[in-house]
């Protein structure tokens, strides 16, 4: 069965280009982002992990890990790493996993149904193993997204996600659609209009069960 939200996400230990990892143990009490790749030295896939190293001072404000994951071993990825930095104009300084064994790809079941790994796999093979995972302290998934060989992912989009988590975690808010933080949040039916004016100030009642409230945080 595939993964679904709030799931344990499950913990593995393997080698990575930052040595031997376990995953819960190097998450710790950050967020994490697990993100996998079909093969090393293809051109999506480099584009996609330029940008995350690009972003590496964004996860950082936001107490988030970066894990990547790719079907090939350590010693390609070191390789890779060069072509990476070379593209980004930064280095690509996560850890990225040796999954040569389809340990992680099928623990998480990453795989798409009609997978088929032969020896000698081109990224063809492997064609859906393009998943992202926002874990939580408590080590739960928070969010998957999984996209096909020919979309290159919107890691934008992957960081407003984590910013809406991050902001709602654990409080009666939810995001609407195409919020940006420092936009108004939609209040939970959890609490009534007097309950929800006490905690969060003047409401902004666009329906009786759609409630504005700002953003605690702005």
């Amino acid at each position: 069965m595939a993964l679904r939200i709030n799931d344990l996400s499950p913990n593995f230990t393997a080698d990575s280009t930052a040595g031997n990892l376990t995953l819960h143990d190097w998450i710790g009490d950050s967020y994490a982002i697990l993100f996998s790749h079909p093969k090393d030295f293809t051109p999506v896939c480099t584009t996609e992990f330029g940008v995350v190293a690009q972003l590496a001072p964004e996860f950082a404000k936001r107490n988030t890990k970066v894990m990547g994951v790719s079907v090939d071993s350590v010693e390609d990825h070191q390789k890779w790493k060069k072509d990476i930095a070379s593209f980004a104009g930064v280095p690509a300084d996560f850890p990225i996993i040796d999954d040569t064994a389809l340990q992680v790809a099928k623990l998480y079941d990453m795989l798409p149904a009609d997978a088929y790994l032969p020896d000698g796999r081109t990224p063809a093979h492997s064609a859906t193993v393009r998943t992202v995972f926002i874990i939580g302290p408590d080590k739960k998934v928070r969010l998957t997204i999984s996209y096909p060989m020919s979309v290159g992912r919107n890691f934008a989009e992957i960081l407003r996600a984590l910013d809406a988590i991050q902001t709602t975690d654990g409080k009666p808010l939810a995001t609407p659609a195409n919020w940006i933080p420092g936009q108004d949040l939609i209040v939970a039916l959890a609490l009534n209009d007097e309950q929800a004016s006490a905690q969060f100030g003047t409401l902004d009642i666009k329906l009786p069960y759609l409630r504005y409230a700002t953003d605690p945080n702005k």
